[in-house]
């Protein structure tokens, strides 16, 4: 699981630096980062593996929150 995550990161620092596309470099990496576990859960059983999905799921929930508020905030200040 850590293989994916720096393979994501990395790749998501090698993009064109803006905000939009950092923001979304995160996202993508939240969302890989959780498969492995996705797997085990919904295809092994894997309780612990459940947790920690619903663990990542509550972080994901939270920076949608945090980016929600930021494009919002942008999107008033050209208004």
């Amino acid at each position: 699981m850590q293989t994916d995550d720096t393979a994501t990161e990395s790749t998501a620092s090698t993009s064109p630096s803006t905000p939009g596309t950092a923001r979304y470099g995160e996202l993508k990496a939240m969302v890989a980062a959780m498969e492995a576990d996705f797997i085990k859960f919904y295809n092994d059983g894997n309780k612990a593996a459940g947790t920690r999905v619903r663990g990542a799921m509550q972080d994901l929930k939270n920076f949608a929150q945090t980016v929600r508020t930021e494009v919002q905030s942008i999107k008033n200040e050209k208004a």
